[in-house]
């Protein structure tokens, strides 16, 4: 090979290993609002995302009300009142936008101004998952997962599990499923709803926050007890060696463009990690957000990870938003 061709392929090949490089590295976060949330009392749960209309919904779970946010104003628009509990939310375009009532057992269902009843029977009912072109809402409740009919509210299954799911994901005809009564990840078949499988997270404890990369064929657990994080392969059931992570986590959002896990923890910081492939997972840019923010929500198309921050010594709840460039 001629010196000025093996020169040019050499120079190549170098720029294409810093790009992947860069490629697996965290992406960085930067802090470009806040949205006050005055009145807002008690703990926030989860949030949801309205892409057709640029809102945020933000479950006030302490205030039983859920917080409209318009995004292009960044204010609060309006507040949905008289929701006992509100935890999970799901949103669709034509379906409206799904409320878990905790207290109220039920699972709403808001369109507009209208608030009706959607689904009862579901004690504790939390963690929300929207199927919208299946017309399935999964919602994690009491010792058991539920598959609803989103149009109709008809409770199609109820899949029992050993302790109440904390989180759950689907892909690939499997429903994963956190239970930390039961130290351990559940796999559920998605079409008979049976267990087939159970992945410990032992010696830890107190698994809520999962994510699953269903392209890299990896499921993220994160526990607090210590606090850390394990990335299961979906393929194998293989755990990796656990990475340290900050305390109280409650949810992890994952940026799969850029190969980024953002873990958000009540200790009051969002920790950026590196999830390239099948590689080890390596930590990243630790961000400081506000003790007891523990929930968040990563929306794609925007860049930004919402995190909701709960009022605390005369500070009123907020939203903040963090942008990656």
């Amino acid at each position: 090979m001629p010196f000025a061709m093996a020169s040019r392929l050499g120079r190549f090949l170098l720029v294409a290993l810093w790009c992947a490089i860069a490629a697996a590295q965290p992406g960085p976060l930067h802090l470009v609002a806040t949205i006050d949330l005055p009145g807002t009392t008690g703990r926030l749960d989860h949030l949801a995302y309205a892409a057709d209309q640029n809102l945020l919904f933000v479950a006030g779970l302490g205030a039983d009300t859920v917080e409209v946010i318009d995004l292009k104003a960044r204010r609060r628009l309006r507040r949905i009142t008289g929701i006992r509990e509100p935890q999970g939310l799901a949103y669709a375009p034509g379906l409206g936008l799904f409320v878990a009532s905790g207290q109220g057992d039920a699972i709403l269902r808001v369109q507009g101004e209208q608030v009706r009843t959607l689904a009862t029977g579901l004690p504790d009912a939390d963690n929300l998952r929207l199927d919208a072109s299946a017309g399935r809402l999964y919602v994690g409740y009491g010792n058991a997962l539920a598959v609803i009919d989103a149009r109709s509210g008809a409770v199609l299954q109820r899949l029992p599990l050993p302790g109440h799911p904390e989180a759950f994901d689907i892909a690939e005809n499997r429903i994963y499923v956190n239970v930390p009564t039961a130290g351990a990840v559940i796999v559920l078949d998605l079409t008979s709803g049976k267990s087939i499988a159970q992945w410990p997270v032992a010696p830890a404890r107190a698994n809520f926050a999962m994510a699953l990369d269903a392209s890299s064929h990896r499921l993220f657990v994160a526990t607090r007890r210590p606090p850390q994080l394990l990335a299961f392969a979906t393929d194998t059931a293989q755990a990796s060696p656990p990475v340290p992570v900050c305390g109280d986590v409650d949810d992890l959002a994952l940026d799969a463009t850029r190969h980024t896990l953002y873990v958000v923890c009540g200790d009051g910081h969002v920790l950026a990690m590196g999830t390239q492939d099948r590689t080890p997972v390596q930590p990243g840019q630790a961000v400081g957000t506000a003790a007891g923010a523990r929930t968040g929500l990563w929306v794609p198309a925007l860049r930004t990870l919402f995190v909701a921050v709960p009022a605390s010594g005369g500070r009123s709840a907020a939203i903040l938003l963090y942008q990656v460039p």
